[in-house]
């Protein structure tokens, strides 16, 4: 008891590692990528590199998992081989331990000595023509999208090196590899499995930079490697090629368009459902609710008017709004000669001033290092308010998460968590059209797992 009380209580510290600073990546062929056989050569005198190093080890040796950024959300690893480690993790977050983690490898020969652990075992190409702990199903996903967004299903091995609690007593385990070469070269450097869920605590929005992990873990974890920000923003695409057609457990980074393109995968089929499941996630991210900020979500799909706002804010004095592609803070504004008419169609008068967070553009590429937008300025004069000081108008806190999906998913939880920060009760999502492609999807089906309630205006 002692022991753990310490663990809870211990010191946070977090390094940066720019991965250029870390070393040389050294290939063999005739691959010549991450999925043949590579080395890592670290630069001497590097501080980035003994930064990583230290967090390898951590890795490797450590009950306490070590943070780092991916390219799709930031991770909290352990070895996926020791249960102790594994426990650290549910322990951090605060998560139920029968939620499957996803396993991360730095290369293919990792992943099949997971299956024979003997000497030289793995180090051969992917080919249908041999034999392959592999299956051939996904021979070309791996090829077209690894390293990368994408989590496959795979059989446990037999006897399995993994931690028990890696798989929630489920026969099968996610595997991915990801594009972050600052994750690729850690895992590499710890020479063990990483499992990893999003380094946040259990049902917050997932962490898109190292302040987002600071801020929900602090006093959890001992390490956090700061990367910088994440440049995907929602998690991998989870694919389950088992079974016949394949399924997609859970939207993410690769769109269901992109992978009918491969062979075996045209008539993949979508299994997965907006709500929280029941019984034991067949993959991450199925069962409960997820990816909320403290104040109360609700999506709208539709338009945007002062009726909404004034119905649902429950006499709250501060909301956001999360505009996508029709949302326009005018829509809000009326004119002194309307305004009679207006509250009346509101269903009584609705006193508010705007403040903007952030700028039109996309926020994560006006955002600064930490996560966090740079800008911040009211603007007074809507609905008749002649400035942002009068204590009986609502506050609304607007920020633009941009129109594209993939733009959108790269925003949508730095979005919640800032509005998060700006104190407001509830927020307001403009929801995007789920038939725009996989990414799109993926944002809705996160947005819908955090809501409170879906509007259709």
């Amino acid at each position: 008891m002692e022991k753990q009380e310490r663990n809870i209580e211990t010191s946070t510290q977090v390094l940066s590692v720019d991965v250029e600073q870390v070393g040389d990546f050294l290939f063999e062929e005739p691959e010549h990528s991450f999925l043949g056989n590579w080395d890592l050569q670290l630069f001497p005198a590097s501080h980035h590199a003994a930064n990583l190093l230290q967090a390898a080890q951590k890795l490797k040796k450590s009950d306490l998992p070590v943070a780092f950024p991916t390219e799709t959300v930031y991770g909290l690893g352990a070895d996926a081989t020791r249960g102790e480690a594994i426990a650290g993790i549910y322990k951090a977050k605060r998560r139920p331990a029968d939620n499957p983690l996803i396993v991360h490898i730095s290369s293919l020969t990792q992943l099949r000595q997971l299956f024979d652990p003997s000497p030289g075992s793995g180090t051969t190409p992917l080919d249908a023509t041999r034999e392959d702990p592999i299956p051939t199903i996904y021979h070309s996903v791996i090829s077209r999208f690894w390293p990368g967004p994408l989590t496959i299903l795979l059989p446990l091995p037999k006897p399995s090196p993994l931690a028990p609690s890696v798989t929630a007593g489920l026969p099968t385990f996610g595997v991915r590899m990801p594009s972050s070469r600052l994750a690729l070269a850690l895992i590499h450097l710890a020479g063990v499995p990483v499992a990893a869920p999003s380094a946040n605590a259990s049902t917050r929005p997932s962490p898109t930079a190292a302040a987002h992990v600071l801020h929900d873990l602090s006093g959890r974890i001992e390490l956090i490697i700061d990367g910088g920000l994440c440049h995907v923003g929602v998690e991998s695409t989870v694919v389950d090629g088992l079974v016949d057609p394949p399924v997609v457990l859970r939207p993410g980074g690769v769109s269901i368009e992109t992978l009918r393109q491969c062979p075996g995968w045209k008539h993949v089929v979508v299994g997965y459902s907006d709500g929280a499941e029941t019984g034991v996630p067949r993959a991450p991210g199925m069962k409960y609710k997820h990816y909320s900020p403290t104040a109360r979500v609700i999506l709208v799909q539709g338009k945007l008017n002062i009726r909404l706002l004034k119905t649902h804010l429950r006499g709250c004095m501060n909301a956001g709004l999360a505009t996508t592609k029709t949302w326009r803070v005018e829509d809000l504004a009326v004119s002194e000669a309307s305004i009679t008419q207006r509250a009346a169609e509101a269903g009584g008068a609705l006193r508010y001033f705007i403040v903007r967070n952030g700028t039109p553009d996309a926020m994560h590429s006006n955002a600064s290092n930490d996560g966090h937008c740079s800008t911040l300025t009211a603007t007074p004069g809507y609905t008749g308010i002649a400035d942002g000081k009068d204590s009986d108008a609502v506050r609304v806190v607007v920020t633009d998460l941009g129109t594209s999906p993939v733009i959108i998913a790269q925003n949508l939880f730095s979005a919640l968590r800032e509005l998060d920060m700006q104190g407001v009760d509830v927020i307001f999502v403009e929801g995007i059209g789920a038939d725009e492609g996989l990414t799109a999807a993926a944002v809705m089906n996160r947005l819908r797992k955090a809501a409170e309630l879906e509007i259709r205006s």
